[in-house]
């Protein structure tokens, strides 16, 4: 048997997040970092002598131009989706890795599915709390019928839209076992967060209908219900499913509980960059080696979850039932700022 294949890479952001993926990386001898970039040079500097890269630049595009790698993972503020995805293609990447939500706009996210699907470039988005020993544990216990058959699935941050609501609805359907969504009825309020660099309503509730006949709840932002049990504000999430016998839930930063035919049950856990990042990025190698391997993070069902987020957008604004799929329109924070009351 041969050998597995290593895998060049480029990281593009070097904040937090993509200190976190270069970390990753690094960490793995499946893959070879082969260019960082940024627009702060001594954030770039910083991470290119941690990192042990030679070749750095403060414009993407020519970066992954120059190294050709296999990946391109960018993590960057959400106005920069498109242009980096077109720069990945053009590039010839095999996998584009990048941060949520996929796009600002239904007709953006188009516009990339339509981009990656023709150059059949694979894509990999950052829900990657799955990997959470408390989120498994809860998806093990939904799975093997110990709620009973399942009715909701629901999701609550208190951190705002752009930054939260793809996450929720994205373990929700987890939960659901990707369901298809065949409705929504959503309503937002406030307009102060649509000026943020994750623009979003200051909150957004939003019923999406499955084709199993599942009901999801999901609310984001400010009057999203509180979660006591969590003391860190960004980490005040509570995404879980109530089946006929009892629940399960996690809580991003407080473990997870569930009431279920065995009883009362609960354990620890919490969102650890550590743990969570190491398997999201070995299933990137294992899916560019076996294409069957499809990743938990692919695309195409990060596409799903920006849309129901965008079908919600779209029923505040029109006020009534929102049907999936979604075609082009209005977008809809242009929308929304518009019929929002100030």
């Amino acid at each position: 048997m041969s050998a597995p294949n290593n895998y060049t890479v480029v990281v593009a952001g070097m904040g937090k997040r993509g200190n976190h993926h270069a970390d990753a990386f690094h960490k793995n001898r499946r893959f070879e970092l082969v260019g960082l970039c940024d627009i702060d040079r001594e954030r770039l500097e910083a991470a290119a002598t941690k990192f042990g890269v030679s070749e750095t630049g403060a414009d993407a595009a020519q970066l992954v131009k120059k190294t050709r790698p296999d990946i391109f993972c960018f993590c960057t503020l959400p106005g920069l989706r498109l242009p980096l995805i077109r720069a990945g293609v053009e590039a010839g990447v095999k996998l584009i890795a990048y941060e949520k939500p996929t796009a600002l706009s239904t007709n953006e996210a188009l516009e990339i599915m339509s981009l990656v699907r023709k150059a059949g470039v694979k894509t990999v988005v950052s829900h990657q709390h799955r990997y959470g020993e408390h989120y498994r544990k809860v998806k093990e216990i939904i799975a093997r019928g110990a709620i009973g058959r399942v009715h909701t699935v629901y999701g609550t941050a208190t951190g705002w839209m752009m930054h939260m609501m793809t996450h929720l609805i994205d373990y929700t359907r987890w939960f659901n076992d990707y369901a298809e969504a065949e409705w929504v009825v959503g309503q937002a309020h406030g307009k102060s967060k649509l000026t943020d660099n994750h623009p979003s309503p200051d909150y957004v509730g939003g019923l999406i209908q499955f084709s199993n006949g599942v009901r999801g709840i999901v609310e984001s932002g400010d009057g999203a219900p509180d979660v006591p049990e969590v003391e860190y504000w960004w980490r005040k999430c509570r995404m879980g499913a109530q089946g006929t016998e009892g629940f399960a839930e996690v809580l991003t930063g407080g473990g997870w509980r569930a009431v279920t035919r065995d009883g009362l049950l609960s354990g620890p856990g919490g969102m650890d960059y550590e743990h969570d990042m190491g398997p999201y990025v070995q299933e990137m190698a294992d899916w560019l080696d076996d294409d069957s391997k499809i990743h938990p993070c692919h695309g195409e069902s990060a596409f799903k979850d920006l849309e129901i987020m965008m079908a919600i957008c779209r029923s505040a604004v029109q006020r009534g039932k929102i049907k999936l799929p979604l075609g082009p329109g209005e977008p809809e924070l242009e929308a929304l700022a518009k019929a929002l009351p100030d």
